[in-house]
């Protein structure tokens, strides 16, 4: 039953994440997914991996169709040969039942994930806490009398 608090959880994080956000969740998803395909291919369920290679195809293609090639230009044009390789390669590793492309595909999610990770927008520094007893006593008093009724 923890899945159900879970799932309300990523819910709700996915519907109060900005862009930015979305898509490190969906490679955090995807890494999950190649992770679970590779425990899987040890353990010899095929099911079960051929759903986690699913999932983590199925990211890829949100991840290719959320490019924006108007402003993304070669950047977003190089990330969508990319998804489309993993893809492939994913594809490969079930057809094949061999870790060495899941763990392939593993490594360039994560050097994405981190990659993505430094286009977080960064919070202004918060302003330093004024010190009461450096004012002089004029500024004081005036502040004194705008906050009197």
């Amino acid at each position: 039953m923890w899945n159900n608090g879970h799932d309300a959880y990523l819910e709700s994080r996915v519907l109060s994440a900005d862009p930015v956000e979305l898509v490190n969740l969906l490679y955090q998803a995807c890494i999950q997914a190649v992770r679970d395909a590779r425990y899987r291919l040890e353990q010899g369920a095929i099911a079960e991996r051929s759903q986690a290679v699913n999932k983590a195809c199925a990211i890829l293609i949100e991840l290719t169709a959320a490019l924006d090639s108007a402003r993304g230009g070669e950047i977003a044009s190089r990330l969508g040969q990319l998804y489309d390789y993993m893809q492939r390669r994913l594809l490969e590793a079930h057809m094949h039942q061999t870790d060495a492309p899941l763990a392939e595909v593993l490594g360039l999610l994560m050097t994405l994930a981190e990659a993505w990770e430094g286009v977080r927008p960064t919070a202004p520094a918060p302003a330093p806490a004024e010190n009461i007893w450096s004012r002089d006593a004029a500024q004081e008093v005036s502040t004194a009398h705008a906050w009197s009724f």
